[in-house]
């Protein structure tokens, strides 16, 4: 039980040290419009690099995986709800499966 208090413990604080640590660090508004920038930008950086590996590998047939994704781009950049988007993504790599094999 106590490996589990301190393991729990300790992801508290390595959860916790990231949100804290921006506040106490930029006390003042940015002046940098870089900086600025910059941080606006990382978080959709990072969600895309973490997520375009997953979608290219998720189907076990990179083509198929192409296509949907294609799929889901040309939705989204139609201005399509997200639901239409996944479900239009799934639709045509479900339908470019059973076309291929």
């Amino acid at each position: 039980m106590s490996k589990t208090l301190i393991a729990v413990f300790l992801m508290a604080l390595v959860t916790y040290i990231p949100r804290v640590l921006p506040i106490a660090v930029f006390k003042n508004k940015l002046k940098s419009r870089f900086l600025h920038s910059f941080l606006y930008y990382v978080p959709y950086a990072v969600l895309g690099a973490m997520t375009f590996p997953a979608i290219l590998y998720s189907t076990g047939d990179m083509f198929t995986s192409a296509v949907g994704m294609s799929a889901a781009l040309v939705l989204a950049y139609f201005e399509q709800g997200l639901m239409k988007v996944a479900l239009g993504a799934i639709l045509t790599v479900y339908i470019t499966g059973c076309l291929l094999h």
